[in-house]
């Protein structure tokens, strides 16, 4: 179904809402940018993030600056687009109207002629939101700086306690999901203690510091194929990592993390952190859509999108990234990136008249994930590097990928002083609690940061952000 786009009558300029300022919203938005529409760009966070590299400020190389851009620096030249900070809540596809809530707790509407949705997904506790409180994800920056305070605080209280049983407690460390995102959390952890930490301390040698990697599956890094798993198995041990295949996490809490075995039998790793990095829901808004759509729901929560990314009766929406479903693509960046382009050039044919109704078709780009020092390894159209091969090739990906010149040109500069050196200057934490901005289910979240208040929210103004 496609949909014929005539000039308003009284000169108006076609109005495109995206929502979402990740990597489906934030290249959509660029492209549309160009063209001759309004563009209202509506995010909850004022920044773009560059996730593939927030592990590493949790781990103490790079700044939180230096991979989020903020939106509204990054389209100050672009007249036609407007970016507003806010909390979108609900979306009316029959009256094409975005609703939103501000920080005061009021309610707007902004009305679109085409709508791009691209609100991404957050951390998945299959059913488990308890595990929250005492295993945090990493979706956020705040989630990051909550990692550093606690993997860094761990460290500290190791330094303090004088019970050698307390001490091997917060010496242990447990990583959960053996994905891009918990082998690169384990390999920097443990890389950092081993190489950048030792000469800090005076009562404990973070070289012992135990990390331990827990995952269901047969082998981490599965989807880069076995041998490159096996690879990337070897690197982890090598480095001091302990993994645990086949092991399926029943218990969180502050004792650490119990686990079933492939051998059916139940164990206990104590651990003062533990660290979630297993499993993605995509955002409520997919929900929202599917209802009023008729669309699908697969069981991440992703709504199944038609072959142009729009809904099912609803040319004129768009749904990409980790929020939506199609072929049994992958939720990595590249596709977001790819699905918001497609968007934004599928409106501009309409614009033009072209009433084509073009398919998505996605450009596998390949896939790369750091392991630690100079090891990663990198899958591209059946070419497999790894160890310093990958490694370069995966940071000059990385690299080219990141937003601004002067963020890569830093990072470059830090990745040296980290790589080749020992420094890790992006250390500083307190043991106050980050709230704000963390990844963590609603009622969690309720409980321990701030959120976006209802109107009329009468606690907002007596008391201000929950948390405070």
């Amino acid at each position: 179904m496609t949909e014929h786009v005539e000039p308003d009558p009284g000169g108006r300029r076609h109005r495109v809402v995206v929502v979402g300022g990740g990597f489906g919203g934030m290249p959509a938005t660029r492209r549309l940018a160009r063209m001759d529409v309004d563009v209202t760009l509506i995010d909850r966070r004022n920044h773009h993030l560059f996730q593939p590299l927030l592990y590493q400020v949790a781990t103490g190389i790079l700044s939180p600056g230096q991979i989020s851009p903020v939106l509204r620096h990054l389209f100050r030249k672009r007249d036609r687009v407007s970016v507003l900070f806010a909390e979108v809540t609900h979306i009316d596809l029959a009256r094409k109207v975005v609703v939103t809530t501000t920080i005061p707790g009021e309610s707007h509407e902004y009305p679109y002629d085409s709508l791009i949705v691209a609100t991404g997904a957050g951390q998945s506790y299959f059913g488990h939101d308890e595990f929250a409180r005492h295993a945090p994800g990493m979706k956020t920056i705040d989630d990051a700086l909550e990692l550093r305070r606690r993997v860094l605080g761990a460290l500290e209280l190791a330094e303090s306690v004088d019970s050698e049983d307390e001490r091997r407690f917060w010496m242990s460390m447990v990583v959960v999901g053996a994905g891009p995102t918990g082998v690169e959390l384990a390999g920097q952890i443990k890389e950092m203690a081993t190489r950048s930490l030792r000469r800090d301390f005076r009562r404990i040698d973070t070289s012992t510091l135990r990390v331990v990697l827990l995952d269901a599956g047969d082998q981490p890094l599965a989807t880069f194929g076995s041998h490159l798993s096996a690879k990337a198995a070897r690197s982890l041990e090598r480095m001091g990592v302990e993994l645990r295949m086949h092991a399926m996490v029943t218990g969180v809490d502050v004792g650490g993390v119990t686990y079933t075995g492939e051998d059916h039998v139940t164990e206990t790793i104590e651990a003062g952190t533990v660290i979630w990095a297993a499993g993605v829901q995509a955002s409520p808004i997919a929900s929202q859509l599917a209802e009023q759509s008729g669309a699908e729901l697969d069981r991440a929560g992703r709504v199944a999108v038609l072959p142009n990314l729009t809904l099912p009766g609803h040319p004129e929406v768009f749904a990409v990234g980790d929020m939506a479903t199609i072929n049994q693509l992958p939720g990595v960046c590249e596709v977001a990136m790819q699905g918001g382009l497609h968007a934004a050039s599928t409106i501009r044919r309409r614009l033009d008249g072209d009433d084509r109704d073009v398919a998505f078709r996605y450009r596998d780009l390949g896939s790369a994930a750091a392991i630690g020092r100079f090891r990663a390894i990198v899958e591209f159209h059946g070419i497999r590097l790894s160890g310093f091969a990958g490694w370069v090739v995966w940071l000059f990906v990385h690299i080219a990928f990141l937003t601004g010149f002067g963020n890569r040109t830093v990072t470059m500069l830090r990745w040296c002083r980290s790589m080749i050196g020992r420094a890790r200057p992006e250390r500083v934490f307190s043991f106050g609690h980050t709230g704000g901005d963390l990844s963590l289910p609603a009622s969690v979240r309720d409980r321990v940061g701030v959120r976006f208040p209802e109107q009329g929210d009468t606690h907002w103004a007596a008391h201000g952000p929950v948390g405070s």
